[in-house]
């Protein structure tokens, strides 16, 4: 297997509510397939999918709601555009999960959930440059 990610699917609610906040709210291009919605990331894609759907699809149980144990990330050059980001996302329609702070690692971070709850970490690294990959 190559070490890379293609694509990341989000399980949603509404697909045409989680359109709305990638596409409108953040102006991620769209390309919509029946069901789904496919948003190209320079380098890798991430798509929104019935989250009932997702799981039947993946032979899985809906299960139960809360902490899905992974995070979506987006690095960025300084703690002012972490800030700016955080704010886009609020404005999006996004919730504040935990506004930037320092990190014990040296670096300035925050989290916002998206309108289905998927966590994303918006962060400045001092020590490594993230924001091309």
């Amino acid at each position: 297997m190559e070490p890379r990610i293609s694509l990341v699917t989000l399980g949603v609610a509404d697909v045409d509510r989680a359109i709305e906040f990638y596409h409108d709210g953040l102006g991620f291009p769209v390309d919509r397939w029946d069901e789904a919605a496919f948003f190209e990331l320079g380098g890798a894609w991430l798509s929104v999918f019935p989250r009932e759907a997702l799981a039947e699809d993946a032979g899985v149980d809906t299960g139960k709601r809360g902490f899905d144990g992974i995070t979506l990330a987006h690095n960025v050059g300084s703690r002012d555009e972490v800030d700016a980001v955080l704010d886009e996302l609020v404005a999006a329609g996004g919730v504040l999960t935990r506004p930037a702070r320092e990190t014990d690692w040296g670096g300035y971070s925050g989290y916002v959930a998206d309108p289905d709850g998927h966590l994303w970490e918006v962060a400045w690294n001092p020590h490594a440059d993230l924001t091309g990959v």
